[in-house]
């Protein structure tokens, strides 16, 4: 008998499509916290969604490291950490909210994170390649409260506003104004914003009908460029 050896990591069990994840899921939600995550929504949020579901297969195994990975088209799957900061800021103390509109979906699991926090999300992505890719990501996962369009989300997505948070995934060199006004009354705005070169973590708060501005940490975030691309 031959008894076949496995990593207790990843192991080849059909319980997670050919790839167990739940110990690696579990301690990167643990660092998470220790890194100063404080939001239970988020982080079971962020231990929910699998997110080797959502890299490509030859980066399955670094799926749960802390880190970004590419994903093609220039374009990479943010940090845990970075999301689960970004998430958390986005609810601010809120444990739920109606709805969301995310601006850069990429593969879509900042997406699905999104998706548990939230009643409804609207999310555009400007890569046709990366839109179709996300949405059967997110039909793998059964997650149906999302709407994903290809297009330009430079502007928002107006039609759908207000929104509870909006998130924007890739840095523009400044917010555009028209954002501010799809920002539901107490609502938040998360973007990074700067050149290719410095780039800082901000968000906007939505009280009496004024905007108030936020500072948080440095990132490195790909360009928000206009237009779209097949």
């Amino acid at each position: 008998m031959v008894e076949r050896m496995t990593n207790p990591e990843f192991d080849t069990d059909n319980r997670f499509g050919g790839f167990v994840s739940e110990r690696a899921r579990q301690r990167l939600v643990e660092s998470l916290r220790d890194k100063g995550i404080t939001s239970e929504p988020v982080l079971a949020a962020m231990s929910s969604v699998a997110r080797h579901e959502f890299v490509e297969e030859a980066l399955k195994s670094r799926a749960y490291e802390d880190t970004a990975l590419p994903i093609g088209y220039h374009q990479t799957i943010s940090q845990p950490y970075v999301v689960a900061l970004m998430t958390e800021i986005l609810m601010a103390g809120r444990s739920r909210v109606t709805r969301v509109l995310e601006i850069g979906a990429g593969s879509g699991f900042q997406t699905a994170v999104l998706a548990r926090l939230s009643s409804r999300v609207f999310s555009v992505e400007r890569v046709g390649a990366l839109a179709d890719r996300a949405r059967e990501h997110l039909q793998k996962l059964d997650i149906r409260n999302v709407s994903l369009r290809h297009g330009d989300g430079t502007h928002g997505w107006p039609t759908r506003g207000p929104f509870d948070g909006i998130m924007l995934t890739a840095a523009p060199e400044r917010v555009s104004e028209s954002l501010y006004s799809q920002l539901a009354e107490g609502g938040v705005l998360v973007a990074p914003e700067g050149d290719t070169y410095q780039q800082r973590l901000l968000y906007w708060t939505k009280t009496n009908h004024s905007i108030l501005r936020h500072k948080s940490i440095s990132v490195v975030f790909v360009p928000l460029r206009p237009g779209q691309v097949q």
